[in-house]
């Protein structure tokens, strides 16, 4: 997660720059082969192909979580029937790999490339012959962000942009989901709305942040018990000369934590609003260079 101080000592005396122009570069140097941040896709041969049947797309989005490494023949199990096996259901988890192979191959095209789906003593492994997913992408590209926001927040603006724009819908939208498969998903919206509030938190530093005050606005009306949104809105607020309702933001924020949860805001959120009833000069915006 990108601090605020990271974004400070890149600007230590309050100087900010609007954001630079993407360049033509990308980070993202191919289109993933295998995309399962949306619909699960397999992409060959200059082409986009979707796997039909429930239990063969659940059988590759599991073998997708962590390409490259055995998958034990167990927990494909609980996957596809959870505690209703059939009664031959190793024999079913080998014939839907033998499909699921035969569907591969098939999509590989002239070219030959696609996921190549291997039998091994501790299971199956699914090899993408050094390409990545959707999901790997999107996590590199926010490690990326992160590592750099300090030394060149316009960079690490860029990258996180590169890295939402992957996402084309909920993990694995098409996909009968396991208790793995449900367990990857909240992890992986949960890290995209972490990139997402680092993406706007560098917004309001780098340029006007009046752009960004629809966007937080719902956002937190989405997720209301997210502080650091309100953080972000009070400082958004303040920053375009409109303290008071930087203000009733904290109070209204306040108001249901106290009546919902029975909680007051936290410390940092506390601190936040006496620096805005303070009008401490750290918040003020500099006019860009």
């Amino acid at each position: 997660m990108i601090s605020y101080s990271q974004i400070e000592d890149a600007y230590p005396n309050n100087e900010r720059r609007l954001p630079s122009l993407p360049s033509e570069h990308s980070e993202v140097q191919t289109r993933p082969m295998c995309a399962f941040l949306g619909p699960l896709e397999v992409r060959t041969g200059g082409r986009t192909h979707t796997v039909g049947g429930n239990r063969q797309r659940t059988l590759l989005a599991a073998l997708l979580v962590s390409p490259g490494r055995p998958l034990a023949a167990e927990q494909l199990y609980t996957e596809l029937w959870g505690e209703n096996r059939p009664p031959t259901f190793e024999n079913s988890l080998q014939a839907h790999v033998y499909r699921l192979r035969r569907t591969l191959q098939q999509l590989a095209g002239p070219d030959g490339r696609a996921p190549e789906l291997l039998t091994r003593s501790s299971g199956y492994v699914l090899e993408l012959g050094g390409e990545e997913t959707d999901a790997a992408a999107f996590r590199r590209l926010v490690g990326q962000a992160r590592a750099c926001a300090r030394h060149a927040p316009e960079r690490a603006h860029r990258l996180l942009g590169e890295a939402l724009a992957l996402w084309r819908g909920a993990p694995f939208q098409d996909v009968a989901r396991g208790p793995m498969l449900q367990s990857v998903a909240l992890a992986l919206e949960e890290e995209q709305l972490c990139a997402v509030e680092d993406k706007l938190w560098l917004e309001i530093q780098l340029a006007d942040p009046v752009h960004s005050i629809g966007e937080l606005k719902r956002m937190r009306t989405i997720h209301p018990w997210r502080e650091r949104l309100t953080e972000m809105l009070m400082l958004a607020l303040y920053r375009t000369g409109r303290q008071a309702e930087a203000v009733e933001t904290y109070n209204s924020t306040r108001r249901r934590l106290a009546s919902e949860l029975g909680m007051e805001p936290s410390l940092r959120l506390r601190q936040r609003l006496q620096q805005i009833l303070n009008q401490a000069p750290s918040l003020d915006a500099a006019v860009p260079a």
